[in-house]
Parts: C-alpha cells; structure tokens; sequence
C-alpha cells in the first residue's frame, strides 16, 4: 500500500501531548507493516495556542487542517484559562474547529470488554454485553444559538443561551445514524425532551420521517431523563443513541461510566469531507508529567480515523483487537483497578503498538483473496 495520509495533529493541553504520542506510535507501527505513510504535521489549540498565539484556534492550525485529511485531537482546557472571557477560553478553539470543518456527527462507542467487566459501577450480570454508540449532533443546540450571553436587566444579571435546531441539521445527522444502525443491530434509539421542549418536538418529528426510509431498523423514542435512567437499569438493550448537542455530550459522559473508565472511550466528529478524532475525556491537568494518563481512548480515536477517514478497516480492527489483548492480559493504567501493578502511559502504547502488528500478521487479519 503506497497511499499517503496526511493528519493535523493538535496535542493541545495537559494530558493531550502524553496521549497523542502514543496513538502515534500506533500508527507508525502500522506504516511499518502495511506500508502506507502517515504525514503529521503539529498545530496549537486551545491553552497551548492562547499562550503563544493570544487566540485559541489559530490561523496556522486552521490552514494545517484545511489541508489534512484528518485530525487528530488530545484534548484543550485547564484551570489557569478558566478567568477567560468564554470567547477566549481554549473550549473556544474546539467549538470553532468543529464548526470550521463541519462535522456535524460525534460518534461515541461505549463497549464493554468482557475483561473489565468487575471494573464498571455496575454489577456484572447489567453491564456484561454493553455494546452502543451514541450518535451526538454536533454543529447545532444551545452551544452555538443565539441570543447567548450574561445580562443586566432590573438590577440583576441573567444568564441566556437559547436551543435552536433546523430541519435540515436533524435530517443529516438522522441518517448518520440510521445508516450506522444498519452496519450494527438495527436499532436507533432517538433521545429528546419532546414533552417541555419545542426543538425537541422538531427533533422527534424529523427523525421519526427520515426513519420510514429505513424500515429495516427499528426506532424507539426515549425523553432524555428515561434514557439516563435506562442507561443504568439496561445498558445491553440500546445500540444507537441519537441525540442533540447538549444530551449526547451528558449522556457519552454517563457511558463512560458503564466501561469502567473515562480513559477508554474515543470519539469520531464526522462531516461530509472530514474528520475529527478525539478522546472523550478531558485535559486532566492534575496528571500531567507523571505518566499515569490513559492512552487508551486515544488510541481507539486513531482506529476510528482509520475505519472512517482512510477506509483501512484492517488495521482498525487490529488496534481494537490489540487494545482487548493488553487489558485482557491485565495491564492497566491507574485509572483502572487491576491485581498487578499499574503501568505508565508510554508502557501501555508499546504494549497496543506491538500487539496490533501481531495480529497484523495473523492469518485472522490477512486480506482475503478473492474468488
């Protein structure tokens, strides 16, 4: 494979550049064994950027990914930035590079492994099985509607952010899913507040007309307080979870739960022409330097980049095979309970580097000859 994959890499803050570097070292191991060649190039985002730059996204790392086929995020935000005005705050950065590549659909796998079972807050007979994904609007809500802001009226302040959603934003992001429910167990469960909410009642109007072009899938409406509850009460039962901006965002978080560790789940923000692949957890400054990060999200954010972006599900599917080996043989960060002792961020990359090039090499992994 001669192909060339060009990635705008974003570290960004705290955690970020520790969990970065071992997702590459992921991917290097790959160019090693199936020969196509991955080009980084490093941008600054979000704390790192205001600090050298004054602005969290800037110029130079927009022009980085307009010409990148994908990127890759580790995370932005930390303590010594929260005193920013919100314009300003590194947060910022994120909102505008998801807005300025257009990628409307988060997608959020929560599965959990069979070996970290005991590791879930749940009880094991509730949480074995758990395999959804959670389908997140991303471009759209009350992030981004206007009027927003802090005002004074009669003496006193008031805070204001207003939820506006378009027929057309439900519409794409609805078919992202139904189309994803077909490559998994047909299923979509849409999520709103269609009871208080007049977007809400938008929302399940569009869904439920888009889902008649997908008969072989089955849709269930859930408002967003059932389906928090029923997250914990019967994980096994969901497959795809469609939901707005706000609720995906509070729901991925409630997931994590369910898998043991924030440290585990990855992220896909998808667009018509690009990608954005990011860890779900955050910058985690109170870790930083003491190699006690969890790469893991990380890396599965990698493999997400090259099942959607580059098309090379072969080698996804070997760094999520690789990621079940290393914890099934009992490895673990700290984040994560385990009988033996916790290894380093970097440890943990070279153990999922080294197993992905094995199972690389597998019979299991072969390319199949064609008839």
């Amino acid at each position: 494979m001669n192909a060339i994959f060009k990635i705008a890499v974003l570290p960004g803050d705290g955690i970020g550049p520790e969990v970065t570097e071992e997702a590459l070292k992921v991917l290097r191991a790959i160019e090693g064994v199936l020969g196509p060649k991955f080009r980084f190039q490093t941008g600054l985002v979000g704390g790192c950027a205001i600090d050298a730059t004054a602005v969290p996204l800037p110029p130079e790392t927009i022009s980085i990914c307009n010409h990148a086929q994908a990127v890759l995020l580790g995370a932005v935000g930390g303590p010594r930035w929260d005193s920013r005005r919100p314009d300003s705050r590194p947060e910022a950065g994120l909102l505008q590079l998801r807005q300025r590549l257009r990628v409307y659909a988060n997608l959020r796998p929560a599965r959990v492994i069979d070996s970290l079972v005991s590791v879930s807050a749940l009880k094991p007979a509730v949480v074995r099985g758990t395999d959804l994904v959670i389908v997140r609007e991303l471009m759209g809500g009350i992030y981004f509607g206007n009027p927003r802001g802090i005002f004074s009226k009669n003496g006193e302040r008031m805070g204001v952010n207003t939820e506006v959603y378009h027929e057309s934003e439900v519409e794409r992001v609805a078919h992202r899913a139904f189309q994803l429910a077909r490559q998994r167990r047909r299923k979509v469960t849409s999520v709103d507040k269609a009871n208080v909410l007049e977007s809400s009642r938008l929302w399940r109007d569009v869904v439920t007309r888009v889902g008649q072009a997908y008969p072989d899938v089955a849709l269930e409406h859930l408002y967003v307080d059932n389906c928090a509850m029923q997250l914990i009460a019967r994980p096994t039962s969901f497959d795809v979870i469609l939901t707005n901006n706000i609720f995906g965002d509070i729901l991925s978080d409630e997931a994590a739960m369910l898998t043991g560790s924030i440290g585990l789940l990855p992220s896909a923000s998808l667009g018509e022409r690009s990608g954005l692949y990011e860890p779900v957890h955050g910058s985690a400054p109170d870790i930083v330097g003491k190699k006690r990060a969890n790469p893991i999200a990380t890396i599965a954010s990698v493999a997400l980049m090259l099942r959607y972006s580059f098309h090379m599900e072969r080698a996804a599917a070997a760094i999520e095979a690789a990621i079940e080996k290393v914890l099934r043989s009992g490895a673990r960060t700290p984040d994560l309970p385990g009988r033996k002792r916790a290894i380093t961020t970097s440890r943990m990359g070279n153990l999922i580097a080294e197993a992905t090039v094995k199972f690389l090499s597998s019979p299991r992994f072969l390319p199949k000859e064609k008839p």
